[in-house]
Protein backbone atom coordinates (compact mmCIF):
# COMPACT_ATOMS: atom_id res chain seq x y z
CA UNK A 1 0.00 0.00 0.00
CA UNK A 2 1.24 3.17 -0.76
CA UNK A 3 0.64 6.55 0.30
CA UNK A 4 0.83 9.30 -3.06
CA UNK A 5 1.28 13.10 -1.96
CA UNK A 6 1.15 15.75 -4.04
CA UNK A 7 1.86 19.38 -1.91
CA UNK A 8 0.57 21.78 -4.54
CA UNK A 9 0.83 25.17 -3.46
CA UNK A 10 -2.61 25.39 -2.23
CA UNK A 11 -3.34 22.19 -0.89
CA UNK A 12 -2.31 18.76 -0.52
CA UNK A 13 -3.66 15.67 -2.43
CA UNK A 14 -3.33 12.30 -1.49
CA UNK A 15 -4.44 8.65 -2.85
CA UNK A 16 -3.49 5.38 -1.54
CA UNK A 17 -2.15 2.67 -4.07
CA UNK A 18 -3.23 -0.94 -3.41
CA UNK A 19 -1.36 -2.45 -6.55
CA UNK A 20 -4.24 -2.71 -8.58
CA UNK A 21 -5.59 0.96 -8.03
CA UNK A 22 -6.58 3.35 -6.05
CA UNK A 23 -8.02 2.55 -2.51
CA UNK A 24 -8.92 6.07 -1.51
CA UNK A 25 -8.08 9.78 -2.39
CA UNK A 26 -8.36 12.83 -0.76
CA UNK A 27 -7.28 17.04 -0.45
CA UNK A 28 -6.64 18.41 2.45
CA UNK A 29 -4.67 21.92 3.65
CA UNK A 30 -1.31 21.95 4.60
CA UNK A 31 -1.96 22.97 8.06
CA UNK A 32 -4.07 19.35 8.28
CA UNK A 33 -1.24 17.28 6.88
CA UNK A 34 -0.23 16.09 10.78
CA UNK A 35 -4.40 14.69 10.35
CA UNK A 36 -3.98 13.07 7.62
CA UNK A 37 -3.48 9.12 9.33
CA UNK A 38 -6.92 9.45 10.73
CA UNK A 39 -8.58 9.44 6.72
CA UNK A 40 -6.61 6.34 6.19
CA UNK A 41 -8.64 3.33 5.67
CA UNK A 42 -5.29 1.19 6.02
CA UNK A 43 -1.50 2.25 6.75
CA UNK A 44 0.82 2.54 4.44
CA UNK A 45 4.27 0.77 3.80
CA UNK A 46 5.69 3.37 2.24
CA UNK A 47 4.89 7.27 0.93
CA UNK A 48 6.05 8.82 -2.36
CA UNK A 49 5.71 12.81 -2.08
CA UNK A 50 5.99 15.12 -5.10
CA UNK A 51 6.37 19.34 -3.32
CA UNK A 52 6.75 22.07 -4.38
CA UNK A 53 4.99 23.98 -1.65
CA UNK A 54 8.51 25.08 0.02
CA UNK A 55 10.19 23.73 2.65
CA UNK A 56 7.56 23.95 5.80
CA UNK A 57 5.42 21.79 4.03
CA UNK A 58 8.28 19.32 3.34
CA UNK A 59 9.04 19.16 6.58
CA UNK A 60 5.17 18.00 7.47
CA UNK A 61 5.58 15.67 5.50
CA UNK A 62 8.50 14.34 6.96
CA UNK A 63 6.96 14.28 10.10
CA UNK A 64 4.07 12.51 8.55
CA UNK A 65 6.48 9.71 7.52
CA UNK A 66 7.77 9.73 10.69
CA UNK A 67 4.67 9.55 12.42
CA UNK A 68 3.58 6.68 10.76
CA UNK A 69 7.26 5.08 10.69
CA UNK A 70 7.54 4.21 6.97
CA UNK A 71 9.77 5.25 4.46
CA UNK A 72 9.25 8.34 2.30
CA UNK A 73 10.68 8.27 -1.25
CA UNK A 74 10.82 12.23 -2.65
CA UNK A 75 10.03 12.92 -5.78
CA UNK A 76 12.25 14.87 -8.06
CA UNK A 77 12.56 15.64 -11.81
CA UNK A 78 15.08 14.20 -13.65
CA UNK A 79 15.85 13.79 -17.28
CA UNK A 80 14.04 10.73 -18.17
CA UNK A 81 11.52 8.39 -16.17
CA UNK A 82 7.98 6.28 -17.02
CA UNK A 83 8.40 6.66 -20.40
CA UNK A 84 9.14 10.55 -21.07
CA UNK A 85 12.45 12.20 -21.87
CA UNK A 86 12.41 15.61 -20.14
CA UNK A 87 13.64 18.00 -23.07
CA UNK A 88 13.84 21.35 -20.55
CA UNK A 89 17.10 23.44 -21.06
CA UNK A 90 17.95 22.60 -17.61
CA UNK A 91 15.86 19.14 -16.57
CA UNK A 92 16.16 19.37 -12.59
CA UNK A 93 14.66 22.87 -13.02
CA UNK A 94 11.28 21.60 -13.97
CA UNK A 95 8.51 21.52 -11.68
CA UNK A 96 8.32 18.05 -10.03
CA UNK A 97 4.85 18.20 -10.25
CA UNK A 98 4.85 19.30 -13.69
CA UNK A 99 7.05 16.86 -14.49
CA UNK A 100 4.74 14.02 -12.29
CA UNK A 101 1.98 15.15 -14.81
CA UNK A 102 3.77 14.18 -18.17
CA UNK A 103 4.36 11.00 -16.95
CA UNK A 104 0.85 10.62 -15.34
CA UNK A 105 0.15 11.72 -18.83
CA UNK A 106 2.20 9.26 -20.83
CA UNK A 107 0.60 6.32 -18.71
CA UNK A 108 -3.08 7.40 -19.44
CA UNK A 109 -2.12 8.02 -23.24
CA UNK A 110 0.04 6.57 -25.62
CA UNK A 111 0.12 9.51 -28.25
CA UNK A 112 0.84 13.27 -28.45
CA UNK A 113 -0.62 15.02 -25.76
CA UNK A 114 -1.19 18.59 -24.26
CA UNK A 115 -0.81 18.77 -20.36
CA UNK A 116 -2.79 21.46 -18.87
CA UNK A 117 -2.48 21.58 -15.14
CA UNK A 118 -5.11 24.31 -14.04
CA UNK A 119 -4.17 25.01 -10.31
CA UNK A 120 -3.18 28.06 -8.83
CA UNK A 121 -0.37 28.59 -11.88
CA UNK A 122 -2.31 27.00 -14.86
CA UNK A 123 0.96 25.32 -17.42
CA UNK A 124 0.35 23.95 -20.06
CA UNK A 125 3.36 21.10 -21.28
CA UNK A 126 3.82 19.69 -24.81
CA UNK A 127 4.24 15.97 -25.03
CA UNK A 128 5.15 14.53 -28.15
CA UNK A 129 4.09 11.06 -29.64
CA UNK A 130 7.89 9.52 -29.39
CA UNK A 131 7.20 10.54 -25.54
CA UNK A 132 9.76 14.08 -25.36
CA UNK A 133 8.57 16.62 -23.54
CA UNK A 134 8.94 19.41 -26.37
CA UNK A 135 8.77 22.40 -23.35
CA UNK A 136 5.40 24.62 -22.20
CA UNK A 137 3.68 27.62 -20.67
CA UNK A 138 3.20 29.06 -17.09
CA UNK A 139 0.43 31.45 -16.15
CA UNK A 140 -1.33 32.60 -13.51
CA UNK A 141 -4.46 30.55 -12.74
CA UNK A 142 -8.29 31.74 -13.17
CA UNK A 143 -8.08 32.49 -9.22
CA UNK A 144 -4.66 34.75 -9.06
CA UNK A 145 -5.41 36.28 -12.98
CA UNK A 146 -8.65 37.55 -11.24
CA UNK A 147 -6.78 38.74 -7.46
CA UNK A 148 -4.07 40.23 -9.36
CA UNK A 149 -6.63 43.35 -10.70
CA UNK A 150 -8.08 43.78 -7.77
CA UNK A 151 -5.01 44.05 -5.73
CA UNK A 152 -3.42 46.30 -8.78
CA UNK A 153 -6.18 48.62 -9.59
CA UNK A 154 -8.37 51.40 -7.83
CA UNK A 155 -11.56 50.30 -9.20
CA UNK A 156 -12.30 46.71 -10.16
CA UNK A 157 -13.16 44.26 -7.69
CA UNK A 158 -12.40 40.51 -6.80
CA UNK A 159 -14.71 39.42 -9.39
CA UNK A 160 -17.39 36.81 -8.50
CA UNK A 161 -19.19 36.74 -12.24
CA UNK A 162 -19.43 34.13 -14.41
CA UNK A 163 -18.25 33.45 -18.06
CA UNK A 164 -20.23 35.38 -20.59
CA UNK A 165 -18.90 35.55 -24.30
CA UNK A 166 -19.63 39.17 -24.58
CA UNK A 167 -20.03 40.25 -20.87
CA UNK A 168 -21.66 43.70 -20.03
CA UNK A 169 -20.60 43.91 -16.23
CA UNK A 170 -17.70 44.08 -14.52
CA UNK A 171 -17.58 40.60 -12.71
CA UNK A 172 -18.77 38.66 -16.11
CA UNK A 173 -15.57 40.47 -17.72
CA UNK A 174 -13.42 40.25 -15.32
CA UNK A 175 -14.07 35.94 -14.98
CA UNK A 176 -14.73 35.92 -18.70
CA UNK A 177 -11.21 37.51 -19.74
CA UNK A 178 -8.85 35.21 -16.85
CA UNK A 179 -11.12 32.35 -18.91
CA UNK A 180 -10.34 33.48 -22.22
CA UNK A 181 -6.69 34.04 -22.04
CA UNK A 182 -6.21 30.64 -20.29
CA UNK A 183 -7.69 29.02 -22.75
CA UNK A 184 -6.43 30.97 -25.67
CA UNK A 185 -3.54 30.19 -24.60
CA UNK A 186 -3.85 26.26 -24.32
CA UNK A 187 -5.51 26.13 -27.93
CA UNK A 188 -2.64 28.21 -28.80
CA UNK A 189 -0.62 25.56 -27.78
CA UNK A 190 -2.43 22.92 -29.08
CA UNK A 191 -1.59 24.15 -32.47
CA UNK A 192 2.05 22.83 -32.11
CA UNK A 193 0.16 19.46 -32.05
CA UNK A 194 -2.18 19.78 -34.81
CA UNK A 195 -0.44 17.39 -37.16
CA UNK A 196 -0.63 14.53 -34.43
CA UNK A 197 -3.26 12.43 -33.26
CA UNK A 198 -3.52 13.90 -29.91
CA UNK A 199 -5.26 14.04 -26.80
CA UNK A 200 -5.62 17.46 -24.16
CA UNK A 201 -5.19 15.63 -20.67
CA UNK A 202 -6.66 18.29 -18.24
CA UNK A 203 -6.50 18.30 -14.70
CA UNK A 204 -6.42 20.46 -11.49
CA UNK A 205 -8.87 22.63 -9.09
CA UNK A 206 -9.93 24.74 -12.19
CA UNK A 207 -10.12 21.65 -14.96
CA UNK A 208 -13.93 21.57 -14.57
CA UNK A 209 -14.20 25.73 -15.35
CA UNK A 210 -11.94 25.46 -18.24
CA UNK A 211 -13.02 22.01 -20.26
CA UNK A 212 -16.62 23.00 -21.11
CA UNK A 213 -15.25 25.42 -23.40
CA UNK A 214 -12.30 23.54 -24.89
CA UNK A 215 -13.09 22.57 -28.23
CA UNK A 216 -10.16 20.34 -28.35
CA UNK A 217 -9.94 16.24 -27.85
CA UNK A 218 -10.04 16.03 -24.57
CA UNK A 219 -10.22 13.88 -21.13
CA UNK A 220 -10.43 15.18 -18.00
CA UNK A 221 -7.95 13.53 -14.97
CA UNK A 222 -8.95 14.08 -11.20
CA UNK A 223 -5.33 13.39 -10.17
CA UNK A 224 -2.99 13.38 -12.51
CA UNK A 225 0.30 14.29 -10.71
CA UNK A 226 -0.43 11.13 -8.36
CA UNK A 227 -1.02 8.96 -11.33
CA UNK A 228 2.71 10.42 -12.23
CA UNK A 229 3.55 9.03 -8.64
CA UNK A 230 2.40 5.65 -9.13
CA UNK A 231 3.60 5.30 -12.41
CA UNK A 232 7.27 6.37 -11.84
CA UNK A 233 7.24 4.42 -8.40
CA UNK A 234 6.20 1.20 -10.32
CA UNK A 235 8.96 1.91 -12.58
CA UNK A 236 11.42 2.16 -9.15
CA UNK A 237 10.18 -0.81 -8.20
CA UNK A 238 10.33 -2.70 -11.14
CA UNK A 239 14.10 -1.63 -12.08
CA UNK A 240 14.95 -2.26 -8.51
CA UNK A 241 13.38 -5.93 -8.38
CA UNK A 242 14.91 -6.84 -11.73
CA UNK A 243 18.44 -5.77 -10.50
CA UNK A 244 18.30 -7.73 -7.42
Amino acid sequence: MILCLDAGNTRLKWGLWDGAGWREQGACAHVAIGELPRSLPVPPLQIVACNVAGARVAAQIEALAGALAVPLAWFRSSAAAGGVVNGYDNPAQLGADRWAALIGARALHAGAALVVMAGTATTIDVLDADGVFRGGLILPGLDLMRQALARNTAGLPEACGSYRATPTNTDDAIVSGALQATLGAIERMACRLANSDFLCLLSGGAAAALAPHLNLPLRQIDNLVLAGLVRSWHDNHNHHNHCA
